[in-house]
Protein backbone atom coordinates (compact mmCIF):
# COMPACT_ATOMS: atom_id res chain seq x y z
CA UNK A 1 0.00 0.00 0.00
CA UNK A 2 2.32 2.63 1.25
CA UNK A 3 6.13 2.66 2.64
CA UNK A 4 8.68 4.82 3.98
CA UNK A 5 10.86 6.01 1.42
CA UNK A 6 14.35 6.80 3.46
CA UNK A 7 14.80 5.63 6.75
CA UNK A 8 18.92 6.86 7.71
CA UNK A 9 18.81 4.22 10.59
CA UNK A 10 17.05 1.85 12.72
CA UNK A 11 17.82 1.24 16.38
CA UNK A 12 17.30 -1.65 18.22
CA UNK A 13 15.05 -1.31 21.48
CA UNK A 14 16.30 -2.40 24.32
CA UNK A 15 15.45 -6.22 26.00
CA UNK A 16 14.92 -3.81 29.80
CA UNK A 17 14.18 -0.38 30.13
CA UNK A 18 14.99 1.32 33.55
CA UNK A 19 12.04 1.61 35.90
CA UNK A 20 13.28 4.85 37.26
CA UNK A 21 14.42 8.33 35.74
CA UNK A 22 18.32 9.25 36.24
CA UNK A 23 19.27 12.58 37.87
CA UNK A 24 19.75 13.78 34.11
CA UNK A 25 16.16 13.63 33.25
CA UNK A 26 16.48 10.46 31.69
CA UNK A 27 13.11 8.46 31.66
CA UNK A 28 11.59 5.69 32.08
CA UNK A 29 9.18 4.27 29.00
CA UNK A 30 7.08 1.97 31.55
CA UNK A 31 4.87 1.86 34.49
CA UNK A 32 5.62 0.95 37.93
CA UNK A 33 4.19 -2.38 37.14
CA UNK A 34 6.22 -2.82 33.91
CA UNK A 35 4.22 -1.72 31.02
CA UNK A 36 4.58 1.25 29.28
CA UNK A 37 1.46 3.68 29.76
CA UNK A 38 0.87 3.68 26.12
CA UNK A 39 1.83 6.73 23.24
CA UNK A 40 1.69 10.41 23.79
CA UNK A 41 0.49 12.13 21.36
CA UNK A 42 0.90 16.79 20.98
CA UNK A 43 -1.27 17.77 18.79
CA UNK A 44 -0.88 21.21 17.35
CA UNK A 45 -3.34 24.17 17.63
CA UNK A 46 -6.73 22.96 16.64
CA UNK A 47 -6.92 19.70 18.49
CA UNK A 48 -7.68 16.15 17.69
CA UNK A 49 -11.46 17.37 16.18
CA UNK A 50 -9.94 19.91 13.49
CA UNK A 51 -11.53 17.30 10.88
CA UNK A 52 -7.74 17.81 8.93
CA UNK A 53 -4.34 17.56 10.31
CA UNK A 54 -4.14 16.54 13.90
CA UNK A 55 -7.18 14.34 13.19
CA UNK A 56 -5.24 12.24 10.44
CA UNK A 57 -2.69 11.75 13.25
CA UNK A 58 -5.11 10.80 16.07
CA UNK A 59 -6.44 8.06 13.11
CA UNK A 60 -2.99 6.55 13.43
CA UNK A 61 -3.36 6.22 17.05
CA UNK A 62 -7.00 5.21 16.98
CA UNK A 63 -5.75 2.24 14.51
CA UNK A 64 -2.97 1.39 17.06
CA UNK A 65 -5.04 0.69 19.94
CA UNK A 66 -7.63 -1.08 18.05
CA UNK A 67 -4.79 -3.64 16.27
CA UNK A 68 -2.14 -3.20 18.57
CA UNK A 69 -3.95 -2.64 21.91
CA UNK A 70 -2.07 0.22 22.39
CA UNK A 71 -3.53 3.68 24.19
CA UNK A 72 -2.76 7.37 23.70
CA UNK A 73 -2.92 10.12 25.65
CA UNK A 74 -3.71 13.45 23.69
CA UNK A 75 -2.57 16.80 24.45
CA UNK A 76 -2.89 20.01 22.46
CA UNK A 77 -1.12 23.32 22.25
CA UNK A 78 -2.60 26.74 22.54
CA UNK A 79 -1.76 29.90 20.61
CA UNK A 80 1.21 31.57 20.57
CA UNK A 81 2.60 28.75 22.66
CA UNK A 82 6.25 29.23 22.60
CA UNK A 83 9.09 26.69 22.26
CA UNK A 84 9.25 26.20 26.21
CA UNK A 85 6.00 25.54 26.64
CA UNK A 86 6.30 22.69 23.56
CA UNK A 87 9.17 21.54 25.22
CA UNK A 88 7.55 21.10 28.87
CA UNK A 89 4.73 19.67 27.31
CA UNK A 90 6.75 16.66 25.80
CA UNK A 91 9.16 16.45 28.84
CA UNK A 92 6.21 15.40 30.93
CA UNK A 93 4.87 12.76 28.40
CA UNK A 94 8.36 11.38 28.58
CA UNK A 95 8.67 11.30 32.35
CA UNK A 96 4.98 9.73 32.41
CA UNK A 97 6.79 7.01 30.54
CA UNK A 98 4.88 7.08 27.05
CA UNK A 99 6.68 5.33 24.50
CA UNK A 100 6.50 7.33 21.69
CA UNK A 101 5.80 10.76 21.94
CA UNK A 102 5.23 12.71 19.12
CA UNK A 103 4.61 16.10 18.48
CA UNK A 104 2.18 16.53 15.79
CA UNK A 105 3.33 19.62 13.53
CA UNK A 106 6.26 21.72 12.72
CA UNK A 107 6.44 23.94 15.73
CA UNK A 108 7.47 20.89 17.46
CA UNK A 109 10.57 20.09 15.76
CA UNK A 110 12.93 22.38 18.20
CA UNK A 111 11.61 21.04 20.99
CA UNK A 112 11.88 17.27 19.83
CA UNK A 113 15.38 17.91 19.52
CA UNK A 114 16.05 18.96 22.54
CA UNK A 115 13.64 16.54 24.69
CA UNK A 116 14.68 13.35 22.86
CA UNK A 117 18.40 14.24 23.98
CA UNK A 118 17.05 14.27 27.72
CA UNK A 119 15.31 10.86 27.15
CA UNK A 120 17.40 8.36 24.75
CA UNK A 121 15.49 5.61 25.97
CA UNK A 122 12.36 6.85 24.94
CA UNK A 123 11.63 7.17 21.08
CA UNK A 124 10.37 10.57 19.67
CA UNK A 125 8.14 11.52 16.67
CA UNK A 126 7.82 14.67 14.72
CA UNK A 127 5.50 15.08 11.75
CA UNK A 128 6.10 17.67 9.49
CA UNK A 129 9.83 19.06 10.79
CA UNK A 130 13.07 17.28 10.76
CA UNK A 131 14.48 17.51 14.20
CA UNK A 132 18.05 15.89 15.86
CA UNK A 133 18.28 12.80 17.84
CA UNK A 134 19.19 9.12 16.83
CA UNK A 135 15.95 8.33 18.99
CA UNK A 136 13.79 10.44 16.78
CA UNK A 137 11.66 9.59 13.44
CA UNK A 138 10.95 13.10 11.35
CA UNK A 139 7.71 12.83 9.56
CA UNK A 140 8.01 14.45 5.97
CA UNK A 141 5.35 14.33 3.56
CA UNK A 142 5.16 15.38 -0.29
CA UNK A 143 2.09 17.58 -0.09
CA UNK A 144 3.18 19.20 -3.21
CA UNK A 145 2.30 16.56 -5.56
CA UNK A 146 -0.62 16.07 -3.97
CA UNK A 147 -1.49 19.22 -4.35
CA UNK A 148 -0.93 19.12 -7.55
CA UNK A 149 -2.99 16.59 -8.53
CA UNK A 150 -6.02 19.25 -6.48
CA UNK A 151 -4.74 22.12 -8.80
CA UNK A 152 -5.37 19.52 -12.15
CA UNK A 153 -8.80 18.86 -10.66
CA UNK A 154 -9.75 22.59 -10.02
CA UNK A 155 -8.53 23.83 -13.55
CA UNK A 156 -10.78 21.02 -15.24
CA UNK A 157 -14.04 21.46 -12.58
CA UNK A 158 -13.98 25.56 -12.26
CA UNK A 159 -16.59 27.51 -14.42
CA UNK A 160 -15.48 30.42 -13.91
CA UNK A 161 -12.15 30.01 -14.96
CA UNK A 162 -11.25 31.45 -11.44
CA UNK A 163 -9.67 29.17 -8.63
CA UNK A 164 -8.43 29.90 -5.00
CA UNK A 165 -6.20 28.79 -3.09
CA UNK A 166 -6.34 29.97 1.15
CA UNK A 167 -3.13 28.93 3.16
CA UNK A 168 -3.16 29.50 7.08
CA UNK A 169 -0.13 31.07 7.53
CA UNK A 170 2.46 32.23 5.06
CA UNK A 171 5.39 30.02 5.95
CA UNK A 172 7.45 27.60 3.59
CA UNK A 173 5.33 24.79 4.91
CA UNK A 174 2.23 25.81 3.24
CA UNK A 175 3.88 27.81 0.29
CA UNK A 176 4.25 23.92 -0.70
CA UNK A 177 0.14 23.35 -0.84
CA UNK A 178 0.48 26.75 -3.07
CA UNK A 179 3.21 26.09 -5.32
CA UNK A 180 1.73 22.32 -6.29
CA UNK A 181 -1.50 23.71 -6.54
CA UNK A 182 -0.66 26.63 -8.88
CA UNK A 183 1.55 24.51 -11.40
CA UNK A 184 -1.18 21.47 -11.52
CA UNK A 185 -3.73 24.50 -12.21
CA UNK A 186 -1.06 26.60 -14.86
CA UNK A 187 0.18 22.83 -16.50
CA UNK A 188 -3.88 21.86 -16.96
CA UNK A 189 -5.25 25.44 -18.54
CA UNK A 190 -2.90 28.08 -18.44
CA UNK A 191 -6.30 30.21 -18.33
CA UNK A 192 -7.40 29.80 -15.29
CA UNK A 193 -6.33 32.15 -12.78
CA UNK A 194 -5.41 31.50 -9.36
CA UNK A 195 -5.47 33.69 -6.83
CA UNK A 196 -3.62 33.29 -3.48
CA UNK A 197 -4.26 34.90 0.02
CA UNK A 198 -3.44 34.14 3.66
CA UNK A 199 -5.07 34.31 6.77
CA UNK A 200 -1.63 35.32 8.30
CA UNK A 201 1.72 36.16 7.58
CA UNK A 202 3.41 34.25 10.47
CA UNK A 203 0.81 33.63 13.39
CA UNK A 204 -0.67 30.39 13.99
CA UNK A 205 -3.54 31.28 14.57
CA UNK A 206 -4.28 30.68 10.85
CA UNK A 207 -4.50 27.52 11.82
CA UNK A 208 -7.78 27.92 14.46
CA UNK A 209 -9.36 31.15 13.03
CA UNK A 210 -12.63 29.65 11.26
CA UNK A 211 -14.48 33.24 11.15
CA UNK A 212 -11.46 34.58 9.06
CA UNK A 213 -11.07 31.60 6.47
CA UNK A 214 -15.07 32.46 5.98
CA UNK A 215 -14.50 35.48 5.39
CA UNK A 216 -11.90 35.00 2.98
CA UNK A 217 -13.60 32.72 1.00
CA UNK A 218 -16.47 35.00 0.84
CA UNK A 219 -14.53 37.62 -0.52
CA UNK A 220 -13.40 34.69 -3.06
CA UNK A 221 -17.00 33.31 -3.94
CA UNK A 222 -17.49 37.00 -5.24
CA UNK A 223 -15.29 37.71 -7.40
CA UNK A 224 -16.61 34.56 -9.22
CA UNK A 225 -13.97 32.07 -7.91
CA UNK A 226 -15.49 28.92 -8.06
CA UNK A 227 -12.96 26.00 -6.53
CA UNK A 228 -11.30 27.34 -3.27
CA UNK A 229 -8.25 25.21 -1.73
CA UNK A 230 -7.40 25.50 1.97
CA UNK A 231 -4.26 24.59 3.65
CA UNK A 232 -5.12 25.96 6.79
CA UNK A 233 -6.04 22.98 9.60
CA UNK A 234 -9.01 23.53 11.47
CA UNK A 235 -9.35 27.40 10.04
CA UNK A 236 -10.32 25.66 6.52
CA UNK A 237 -13.26 24.19 7.57
CA UNK A 238 -14.45 28.04 7.90
CA UNK A 239 -14.02 28.17 4.05
CA UNK A 240 -15.75 24.53 3.39
CA UNK A 241 -18.61 26.17 4.76
CA UNK A 242 -18.54 29.37 3.00
CA UNK A 243 -18.27 27.56 -0.42
CA UNK A 244 -21.15 25.10 0.49
CA UNK A 245 -23.80 28.07 0.66
CA UNK A 246 -22.63 28.85 -2.90
CA UNK A 247 -24.46 26.61 -5.72
CA UNK A 248 -21.92 25.65 -8.23
CA UNK A 249 -18.98 26.34 -6.62
CA UNK A 250 -16.71 24.06 -5.03
CA UNK A 251 -14.15 22.66 -2.03
CA UNK A 252 -10.65 21.46 -2.02
CA UNK A 253 -9.95 19.36 1.46
CA UNK A 254 -6.80 18.92 2.97
CA UNK A 255 -4.79 16.35 5.05
CA UNK A 256 -7.49 14.28 5.80
CA UNK A 257 -10.25 13.27 3.28
CA UNK A 258 -13.05 15.91 4.59
CA UNK A 259 -15.47 14.49 2.77
CA UNK A 260 -15.91 11.68 5.17
CA UNK A 261 -15.14 13.84 8.60
CA UNK A 262 -18.18 13.88 10.70
CA UNK A 263 -17.91 17.31 12.02
CA UNK A 264 -17.96 18.39 7.88
CA UNK A 265 -20.69 16.00 6.71
CA UNK A 266 -23.61 18.78 6.02
CA UNK A 267 -21.06 20.01 3.75
CA UNK A 268 -19.73 16.34 1.90
CA UNK A 269 -21.78 17.50 -1.20
CA UNK A 270 -19.29 20.72 -1.78
CA UNK A 271 -16.35 18.59 -1.05
CA UNK A 272 -14.78 18.22 -4.35
CA UNK A 273 -11.80 16.50 -3.56
CA UNK A 274 -9.39 16.72 -0.81
CA UNK A 275 -5.79 16.44 -1.05
CA UNK A 276 -4.49 13.66 1.65
CA UNK A 277 -1.62 13.40 3.70
CA UNK A 278 -1.02 9.92 5.60
CA UNK A 279 -0.23 11.36 9.07
CA UNK A 280 -2.01 8.81 10.01
CA UNK A 281 -0.08 5.85 8.67
CA UNK A 282 3.28 7.33 9.41
CA UNK A 283 1.80 7.66 13.01
CA UNK A 284 0.74 4.53 13.09
CA UNK A 285 4.03 3.25 11.36
CA UNK A 286 6.53 4.60 14.35
CA UNK A 287 4.14 3.16 16.71
CA UNK A 288 3.95 -0.39 15.66
CA UNK A 289 8.08 -0.11 15.06
CA UNK A 290 8.36 0.54 18.89
CA UNK A 291 5.72 -2.11 19.44
CA UNK A 292 7.57 -4.30 17.42
CA UNK A 293 11.08 -3.72 19.28
CA UNK A 294 12.62 -2.32 16.52
CA UNK A 295 11.80 1.99 16.58
CA UNK A 296 12.18 3.97 13.65
CA UNK A 297 14.49 7.03 13.23
CA UNK A 298 16.01 9.53 10.99
CA UNK A 299 13.34 11.12 8.07
CA UNK A 300 10.73 9.26 6.50
CA UNK A 301 9.45 10.84 3.49
CA UNK A 302 5.55 9.83 2.02
CA UNK A 303 5.41 11.01 -1.15
CA UNK A 304 2.91 10.00 -4.21
CA UNK A 305 5.18 7.34 -5.46
CA UNK A 306 4.51 5.08 -2.32
CA UNK A 307 1.15 6.52 -1.76
CA UNK A 308 2.20 8.37 1.38
CA UNK A 309 -0.34 11.16 0.03
CA UNK A 310 -3.00 10.99 -2.65
CA UNK A 311 -6.18 12.41 -3.97
CA UNK A 312 -9.22 11.21 -2.51
CA UNK A 313 -12.87 9.95 -4.63
CA UNK A 314 -15.01 10.06 -1.98
CA UNK A 315 -18.15 11.11 -3.32
CA UNK A 316 -17.64 10.36 -6.52
CA UNK A 317 -17.47 13.87 -7.71
CA UNK A 318 -13.71 13.97 -9.84
CA UNK A 319 -14.86 10.51 -11.67
CA UNK A 320 -14.77 12.08 -14.76
CA UNK A 321 -11.42 13.49 -14.84
CA UNK A 322 -10.25 10.29 -13.12
CA UNK A 323 -8.01 10.01 -16.56
CA UNK A 324 -6.46 13.40 -16.49
CA UNK A 325 -5.41 12.91 -12.86
CA UNK A 326 -4.62 9.41 -13.23
CA UNK A 327 -1.87 10.82 -16.22
CA UNK A 328 -0.34 13.80 -13.81
CA UNK A 329 0.14 11.38 -11.19
CA UNK A 330 1.81 8.98 -13.63
CA UNK A 331 3.62 11.49 -14.76
CA UNK A 332 4.73 12.60 -11.31
CA UNK A 333 5.86 9.69 -10.11
CA UNK A 334 7.93 8.52 -13.42
CA UNK A 335 9.64 11.96 -12.77
CA UNK A 336 8.28 13.58 -15.89
CA UNK A 337 6.95 16.08 -14.20
CA UNK A 338 8.72 17.90 -11.52
CA UNK A 339 6.60 19.44 -8.56
CA UNK A 340 7.87 22.78 -7.43
CA UNK A 341 8.10 23.19 -3.85
CA UNK A 342 8.22 26.58 -3.69
CA UNK A 343 6.00 29.47 -5.50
Amino acid sequence: MRRVTRLVSTVAVTAALALTASACGESSTETADGESPGVGIAFDVGGRDDQSFNEAAARGADQAEEELGISANFQTARNDETDADREQRLTELAQEGYNPVIGVGFLYGNAITRVAEQFPDTTFGVVDAVAEGDNVYSMVFAEHEASYLAGVAAALKTETGKVGFIGGVNIPLIQKFQAGFEQGVNDTDPEVEVDVQYLYADDDRGFTDVAKAKEQADGMLGRDIDVIYSAAGLAGNGSIEEVAGVEGAWAIGVDSDQYLQDGLAEYKDSILTSAVKGVNVAVFDLIQSVHDGEPLNGIGEYTLADEGVWLATSGGFIDDIMDEIDTAREGIISGEIVVNDTP
